[in-house]
């Protein structure tokens, strides 16, 4: 059975994980990597020489045609997860084909090693209500308290504080864009969520609040799959 592309105009959580739930960042090298290719990859042109050189990251920015605007983003150390909307006929499908191979050819590369890294092709929700796009953005940017408490989704965060320190330390996402820091803000489209989110100490506000309340419970209905390190 084929499945349906991701329609040009909708809003999707794209998810993908290492094959075997392998590791597929090894280092802040490889995340650097990964987010740069977010960029350079986000083009309706072929993107040449990129991929070549392992010993360095060039975070240089220029001119594209963009296909996909990407509005949230974390990477986790053996999956990812990207909240995107196509503006391009196709440009999801296109950017994840670009970015599945560029990235994974890098990591090959780097680490002689062959075959795929993630675990076939990747998977994609389409976000068709308010609630799943109101609660989308913070499920994303919680994922790293995964890496210093696994069982805060079942049993709740015990100190906020603790754990609004961690987010605020954890680089690999688009988290502290809208927290007020200039962390990756040439990868994300933040225009739509502003406009929700209101302002900074807004934003950082609403996430704990939901984080704290009843909402946990919702955390399995965004999720595509349940997420382990293990």
């Amino acid at each position: 059975m084929n499945r349906e592309k991701p329609a040009s105009g909708e809003i999707y959580h794209i998810f993908n994980r290492g094959v075997e739930k392998r590791l597929i960042f090894m280092d802040d090298f490889d995340r650097k990597r990964f987010i740069d290719s977010l960029y350079q990859f986000n083009d309706t042109s072929p993107v040449f020489n990129f991929g070549h050189k392992l010993t360095e990251v060039r975070l240089q920015f220029r001119e594209r045609e963009e296909m996909v605007e990407i509005m949230a983003f974390a990477l986790m150390p053996n999956h990812y997860h990207l909240m995107v909307r196509g503006i391009t006929e196709n440009g999801i499908t296109e950017f994840m084909r670009k970015l599945g191979t560029g990235y994974t050819n890098y990591f090959n590369a780097k680490y002689q090693r062959v075959g795929p890294l993630f675990q076939g092709k990747f998977k994609a929700t389409p976000i068709k209500d308010e609630r799943h796009f109101l609660y989308l953005p913070y499920y994303i940017h919680l994922n790293p308290l995964d890496l210093t408490d696994k069982k805060w989704r079942e049993q709740g965060i015990s100190n906020l504080k603790k754990a609004e320190k961690y987010l605020a330390s954890y680089k690999w996402s688009s988290h502290l864009d809208y927290a007020g820091e200039k962390n990756f803000p040439e990868i994300i489209d933040k225009a739509l969520l502003s406009e929700i989110f209101e302002s900074t100490e807004q934003y950082k506000k609403d996430l704990l609040d939901w984080v704290s309340e009843e909402n946990l419970s919702e955390i399995a209905d965004i999720a595509l799959e349940p997420i382990s390190e293990a």
